[in-house]
């Protein structure tokens, strides 16, 4: 018997009879005698309509009230589920995020778990019953409710195991994760296995598998994390007798992955923007003048390039953002001009970050000399490169982003046979 709680996400509860869907996949666990939390999402595009209503209801509203209303999508959901199971036979009870509770700081909106009291969730178990627990959702120190943000069902089921001492399974609406989109890339491959660090870039970097947030609580408390398709066969063999881990992908730690690749996987961001200030002054601080406004109004800074001229006097200093933050990037610099000094500012969306990542690179040599000659080979010129221990960023036109991402899985053997 183990510890286990299963998450499952707004496609997957999107109507009744995928609501009986999940009921299934809870079931087969309950009959291999697991003691089973249930994490849900709101049904498929509640979150969005609910949030709709307070923007109708008042362009400024208080944060506490919008609490309020959108996590009620996932209330729903608990109550139907445990409804659904109850009509099963199996013993269930919803519980929302004030009856555990998960206790939060109170930003509201994006809230952050400071702990969880799980005890009675515990008691339930040994009398057999099945936990279903509204995601999202925690409450403050004033017992209000709270949100967590964007993911923030994903970061719920795991700080819930976390508290268990429960391993984690996400079901989505694919069977795993892959060494890149297969929409762009037709042999992308499964991984069986990923460390979490691959697993936290390749989320940072456009995977839309699972949310940052979640997978840093998992490395951080070492849950161990499936990613599982809730549209395989609820009833087919899933797992084995003695670990439990199905046919998905495990994020785990990097000690647990027997034989390391090289390169785990191609990642890609289309939502970046580029920002060229022409002609500064090269001299010091003038750094600082620029990045220090922007850090102000929160607006994170990726990728920096700089080009001094030869006469060493003026300088292109060329940086990334996110696309939706360009516009206030863009108004910053242009009120700080007196005070930085350019010549010309010009902005762009017209970009791709391609990434190379995986934790073998470590150890190894000429990652960054073969991506750098597939892509020269293609003709595709490089703006920006940025690196870490396992990782290799570049910025490139966004119109060779299949080209580049199907050239390089090529490249690094990543192809399925």
């Amino acid at each position: 018997m183990a510890r286990l709680v299963m998450k499952f996400g707004g496609t997957s509860v999107a109507d009744i009879d995928r609501i009986r869907n999940v009921a299934l996949h809870v079931a087969r666990e309950v009959n291999a005698g697991h003691e089973i939390a249930v994490v849900v999402s709101a049904m498929s595009g509640t979150t969005n309509q609910l949030v709709q209503w307070t923007r109708d209801a008042a362009n400024v509203h208080d944060a506490r009230e919008y609490d309020v209303v959108v996590s009620s999508g996932e209330q729903v959901t608990a109550g139907l589920l445990a409804i659904t199971l109850q009509g099963m036979g199996i013993s269930a009870r919803s519980w929302l995020g004030w009856q555990i509770p998960i206790k939060t700081n109170e930003v509201h909106g994006a809230a952050r778990i400071l702990s969880i009291e799980a005890e009675a969730l515990s008691e339930r178990w040994a009398k057999g019953e099945v936990a279903v627990v509204a995601g999202f959702q925690g409450v403050a120190e004033d017992n209000r409710i709270t949100t967590l943000g964007r993911g923030g069902s994903d970061t719920s089921a795991v700080a819930l195991a976390a508290a268990l001492g429960a391993r984690c399974d996400i079901y989505t609406d694919v069977d795993g994760v892959y060494t890149t989109d297969p929409r762009i890339v037709p042999k992308a491959q499964k991984l069986d296995r990923i460390s979490y660090e691959e697993m936290l870039e390749m989320a940072s970097l456009g995977a839309k598998v699972l949310q940052t947030r979640s997978v840093e609580m998992a490395m951080t408390n070492q849950v161990a994390l499936q990613v599982r398709s809730s549209f395989d066969p609820p009833e087919g063999p899933f797992g084995d007798s003695v670990h439990g881990y199905g046919p998905g992908t495990l994020v785990c730690g990097e000690e647990d992955i027997v034989e390391k690749q090289i390169v785990s996987g191609i990642a890609y961001s289309k939502n970046e923007a580029k920002v060229t200030l022409v002609r500064v002054q090269d001299k010091p601080g003038v750094a600082a003048r620029i990045f220090g406004p922007l850090s102000d109004t929160n607006i994170n800074v990726d990728m920096i390039v700089q080009n001094v001229s030869e006469d060493g006097e003026t300088t292109d200093l060329t940086f990334t953002v996110g696309e939706d933050d360009l516009p206030r990037a863009m108004d910053v610099i242009e009120s700080a001009h007196d005070d930085i000094g350019y010549q010309h500012l010009v902005g762009s969306t017209d970009v791709v970050k391609i990434s190379v990542i995986g934790v073998g690179m470590r150890s190894h040599a000429g990652v960054a000399s073969r991506m750098f000659q597939v892509l020269a080979d293609k003709g595709i010129n490089i703006q920006a490169i940025t690196t870490s221990e396992i990782k290799i960023s570049i910025l490139i036109d966004s119109a060779y982003t299949e080209l580049a991402v199907r050239s390089l899985h090529t490249a690094y053997e990543l192809d399925a046979d």
